[in-house]
């Protein structure tokens, strides 16, 4: 795949020629809102969060995957706290951590996103907070938007057992408020590898923003964050 090429899928495919960008814009948050309305209400904060850093801690990860690592890592590029957001893969072997083996939906892997913050100015259940409302749909299984197959499926990696803990009890907080029309379906699983996609997906939707695909599905999601995050949001360096 071209460096500038649409993702296969069926949205990705359908866009024969450039379009102005605010009309791909203003149709993308017309299918955005019909699809994804949820998106565009405010969560509940976790009743459960992580416990405060103590002194200087440092900073922690965790790998969220919820559909196509371009949208989830540009979403996470505008969290204040958040110090890297790298696209990459989880969930299978090294040796099948390439986009064209993971697209094929049969190595294990999900895209993901691996995100390196700093406790003390954002806090994990603030991220689960972000990720399940403005990041991506929690209740579609295996499938995000266009975009069809295990590898997009919703999952968070936590990386030790306050993450799980405060991941597990978000879940059933927001299920059992019936935020959601549907069931949340993410997978909560440790985290055993993570590897960094391969160079031309980093930062892809910053480098590509007249990309369609970008601009329907991805640009969306950062201005809902906006939205709904003014105290999270950040235009990053």
């Amino acid at each position: 795949m071209a460096n500038d090429d649409l993702k296969p899928g069926a949205l990705k495919k359908s866009v024969p020629f450039a379009l102005p960008v605010a009309v791909v814009l203003a149709v993308g948050g017309l299918l955005w809102n019909h699809a994804r309305a949820g998106d565009a209400v405010a969560l509940p904060s976790p009743a459960v969060d992580g416990p405060p850093p103590a002194g200087k801690a440092g900073t922690k990860t965790v790998v969220f995957s919820g559909g196509c690592f371009w949208g989830v890592q540009a979403v996470f590029q505008h969290v204040k706290g958040v110090a890297d957001a790298t696209s990459g893969y989880s969930g299978g072997a090294a040796n099948t951590a390439t986009y064209d083996q993971v697209s094929t939906g049969d190595t294990g892997h999900a895209e993901s996103v691996k995100v390196t913050f700093d406790p003390a100015r954002v806090s994990f259940g603030q991220l689960l907070k972000v990720f399940f409302s403005v990041a991506h749909d929690p209740t579609e299984l295996n499938h995000q938007g266009p975009d069809d197959g295990t590898q997009y499926r919703s999952v968070v990696f936590f990386t030790d057992a306050d993450q799980k803990r405060v991941a597990e009890s978000y879940v059933h907080q927001l299920d059992k408020a019936k935020v959601f029309h549907h069931p949340i379906v993410t997978q909560i699983v440790p985290l055993q590898a993570f590897y960094p996609a391969e160079g031309y997906h980093q930062n892809y939707a910053r480098l590509h923003p007249d990309n369609p695909y970008i601009a329907i599905n991805d640009a969306p999601k950062v201005a809902h964050l906006k939205k709904l995050f003014p105290q999270l949001y950040q235009d990053p360096n």
